[in-house]
């Protein structure tokens, strides 16, 4: 049995954009696709443990108990632990992604979804190589703006823009950079290309607008919600009905 070592040291700041609507990312974000999890399977040389940290709700790490014996999802977050999905393989523990509780050289694999781009990039990969196995595999993912169709994703984009966009959180231009700038420490993997899909209304796309950080913000610091500005125009150009909805997701992979 895979043993975990806590370690003890101080903590990065952590900056958490999502708590207060924890419950409203559980609903409204879309699920990662199953592809993507055997890929992720399918590289690890060592499936007896699977680490993803900043797990939010769990989301991948239920996908990778799937391909791994064992799966430790870390999560800084007390809020968002609170809507982890249970399972019997997925062991849940309250950390940054800067300082797992995890033994030296123990993890096939280590990932990172959506939430790269929060770290303190210099320690987190200290970190990665740490746990990860010889040969074990580092995978970080994120994705953006959603595609539906022309109109609605310029609707999208200018509100990204236009209106909620002074209030993102710096870190955010990573993900519009596709993580050039996260570079991994280890020899890069060649990894296929994955999207998300999902079916929605336009009352789920206004929810899941409503997830991101910089409408909270905006909402924190003026007391006024930006959804009000986007709705009209967005249900004119949605029309009735659910649509066929795609995020494309940038995927970075390395090996130890």
């Amino acid at each position: 049995m895979t043993r975990y070592n806590p370690r003890v040291s101080e903590p990065p700041a952590f900056k958490d954009h999502f708590s207060t609507q924890s419950g409203e990312y559980q609903k409204y974000r879309p699920d990662y696709p199953p592809g993507l999890f055997a890929w992720l399977g399918s590289v690890a040389r060592d499936h007896r443990l699977a680490i993803d940290v900043a797990t939010g709700n769990g989301q991948a790490a239920i996908g990778l108990a799937a391909h791994f014996d064992a799966v430790l999802a870390t999560e800084p977050s007390a809020a968002q632990l609170g809507e982890a999905r249970p399972h019997a393989r997925v062991t849940y523990r309250q950390e940054p992604a800067e300082s797992i509780s995890a033994a030296t050289a123990s993890a096939g694999l280590l990932t990172a979804a959506q939430a790269a781009h929060w770290f303190d990039w210099p320690r987190f990969s200290a970190e990665a190589q740490r746990v990860l196995a010889p040969g074990g595999v580092l995978a970080i993912w994120c994705y953006g703006n959603v595609d539906v169709t022309p109109a609605i994703d310029a609707l999208v984009d200018d509100f990204s823009r236009d209106v909620v966009g002074p209030y993102w959180p710096r870190e955010r231009r990573h993900v519009d950079e596709g993580y050039r700038e996260l570079v991994l420490p280890f020899a890069a993997i060649e990894a296929p290309a994955f999207e998300m899909h999902t079916r929605w209304d336009a009352a789920a796309m206004l929810g899941y607008l409503g997830t991101w950080s910089a409408v909270r913000r905006c909402r924190a610091r003026t007391a006024r919600d930006p959804l009000r500005l986007l709705a009209g125009p967005l249900a004119d150009a949605w029309g009735e009905g659910v649509r066929d909805m795609r995020w494309p997701l940038t995927l970075k992979a390395g090996r130890a």
